[in-house]
């Protein structure tokens, strides 16, 4: 770099030297700023001057563009391309970066390390040695990134979820509804028409209008001051109710059939046949289940317990029984009507069907509104609106509803019979084995569509099927399935309407035999049939309450609002302490294998 100039005496050859000198040390300097600029990535400092070594302008600007030392100084003097070992530097640095002049004399750079025979990793940033300066900030110290962990984060379970349930039911029962109501309104049209038109069939009109709307509509008025007589009944003296119920159905529908008989009507007497044996099986249901009395009596008194604080709970129950009278007071006159359209009978079953899936909607859609007061305050110790928890159930859960409507009762009343048929025993092996499969396979379907859903549905907003696993899937980690599956309240609640239906069919039946005999049959029937749907919607408050109360025990045991009746029972279960009365669940013992 520094080179002493030689002494010549010639005064040519002594400028001569020392333009060679100088040219030469400036093509070093071009090298070593292009070396600094390529691996310094702090910026350089200010150049120094040295005195007797300035460089002068008008020499270089003397030499020609295509002189070798020109050339070779231009080619010095360009910006490297920057080393892959290199990473680039900070914000903070760049932003005090300057261009020096590259015809200025500079100290020359401190050396730089060889790059290590391994590549740096590429998320750790090089640690590069500057040039010593005054101004120089210190390198910031050599760090490596870490990708943070992603912790998982548990689902949020929701209480307000606005997305409907169960969409393709929803549409379908609103699909039913829209047909249903333009053949109902068909109907009376027609009806009216025969009623005006001269004839029989105005003969038949005003004959069903004087000695059959009548009795349906006491009836439908009947059965729905019977419903709130036994719920109220029911949540006064809950302990003397269960009796009542279980020996009163067999009672009133033994005194049903009996009545019948006693008319001597091929008719009545088959219908009064039918009464009969199914007051025989009442009475053995009722002996059978007398070990479980006093255990549902206390789940039914404990689960009772909220009502008193929620004073509307009860008026859903007004509006959904107001809305089933004027929709029984319509089908009736469809039944009218359809007289005098064709096929009669086809079509009177279809509206029999049409009432039964209308009424158990609006059934369901009191207990889920019930379901969800009671399991919130159970879960959260809220009180809920009960007008918002009934305008949920009639958006947001009512395909849930409509879904549960339809295959609930069927599952059930298979079930039952599967049931019944294992607890039977003979020499045919192939019949109860297949009766033992069947169980089986109604126990599958069981637990992905059964009642206990509507709780979770009403709370969580879950669909039917999600929610029928997963409140079993719980009662399973309690190893509550045995008492959950031994609950009387579902049948108290079924024999409930069978009473009712019982005691229309007997003021029905005897006034209908005093005015028109020919009707006896029929409108007994059909007065036990609304009597039956109307109470059932009442009797959704008992149910669901109790509902409620096993499904949030089974989510927290823990809370303060339960009691130990529940672990008490599977404690003395567990023991061999109490008696429970056998569930059928398998093939009897002789067929084991």
């Amino acid at each position: 770099m520094g080179a002493v100039e030689p002494v010549v005496d010639e005064e040519n050859g002594e400028k001569e030297t020392k333009m060679r000198d100088e040219e030469e040390r400036d093509v070093e300097k071009g090298e070593m700023d292009s070396q600094q600029r390529g691996f310094q990535s702090q910026p350089p400092p200010p150049p120094a001057e040295t005195g007797g070594e300035n460089f002068h302008m008008s020499r270089m600007q003397r030499l020609s563009a295509t002189n070798p030392l020109r050339l070779v100084m231009n080619a010095g003097t360009r910006v490297a391309s920057p080393s892959p070992y290199n990473a680039p530097a900070p914000a903070q640095h760049r932003q005090h970066r300057s261009f020096p002049n590259p015809f200025h004399h500079r100290h020359p750079p401190a050396p730089v390390p060889a790059p290590s025979q391994h590549r740096p990793s590429p998320v750790t940033a090089p640690a590069v040695v500057p040039a010593p300066s005054q101004h120089q900030p210190s390198p910031a110290p050599s760090q490596t990134r870490s990708t943070p962990a992603v912790t998982p984060q548990p689902s949020v379970i929701t209480l307000n979820s606005r997305s409907y349930t169960n969409k393709f039911s929803l549409f379908l029962f609103l699909v039913h509804m829209i047909g249903a109501t333009g053949l109902v309104c068909f109907l009376v049209f027609k009806g009216i028409q025969g009623l005006l038109e001269a004839g029989e069939a105005q003969r038949k009109e005003k004959r069903l209008l004087k000695f059959f709307l009548p009795q349906v509509e006491v009836a439908s008025l009947l059965s729905i001051t019977l419903a709130f007589t036994w719920q109220k009944a029911m949540r006064m003296w809950p302990t003397f109710m269960v009796h009542f119920v279980l020996w009163g159905s067999f009672i009133f529908t033994l005194a049903a059939g009996i009545l019948l008989i006693c008319f001597q009507r091929p008719s009545t007497d088959g219908v009064g046949v039918v009464l009969i044996m199914f007051a025989i099986g009442n009475g053995l249901y009722s002996c059978w289940v007398t070990p479980r009395i006093k255990f549902c009596t206390k789940i039914l008194i404990k689960s009772l317990e909220p009502v008193p604080k929620f004073g509307d709970l009860n008026r859903p129950t007004y509006l959904t029984l107001a809305a089933g009278f004027l929709w029984m007071s319509m089908w009736i006159l469809a039944v009218i009507g359809a007289i005098n359209f064709y096929f009669p009978p086809l079509v009177i079953i279809g509206l029999v069907l049409s009432m039964a899936w209308v009424t158990e909607v609006m059934r369901n859609v009191v207990n889920l509104t019930v379901s969800r007061v009671i399991g919130l305050y159970y879960l959260r110790g809220m009180q809920s609106s009960t007008q918002f928890c009934f305008q949920r159930a009639l958006s947001v859960n009512l395909g849930s509803a409509c879904l549960g409507s339809l295959f609930v009762p069927t599952i059930e009343v298979l079930r039952v019979v599967a049931r019944a048929l294992n607890l039977l025993e003979g020499e045919d092996e192939f019949m109860f084995c297949c009766a033992h499969c069947g169980l089986k396979i109604m126990d599958s379907i069981f637990k992905r569509g059964n009642g206990w859903a509507y709780v979770q549905i009403a709370t969580y907003g879950k669909s039917f099927v999600k929610a029928s696993q997963d409140t079993w899937e719980l009662f399973e980690k309690r190893e509550m399935e045995t008492i959950v599956d031994s609950d009387m309240t579902s049948a108290i609640c079924f024999l409930t309407g069978v009473c009712s239906g019982s005691i229309c069919v007997i003021v029905i039946g005897a006034w209908t035999f005093t005015v028109y005999p020919n009707f006896t049959a029929t409108l007994s029937l059909l007065s036990a049939y609304v009597g039956y749907l109307l109470t059932r919607i009442a009797m959704a408050l008992p149910h669901a309450c109790v509902s409620s109360y096993y499904v949030c025990y089974a989510e927290n045991p823990d809370n303060r609002l339960f009691d130990k009746t529940i672990q008490d029972r599977l404690n003395l279960i567990k023991t061999n302490r109490d008696v429970i009365v056998p569930t059928p669940r398998s093939v009897p013992s002789r067929f084991a294998r």
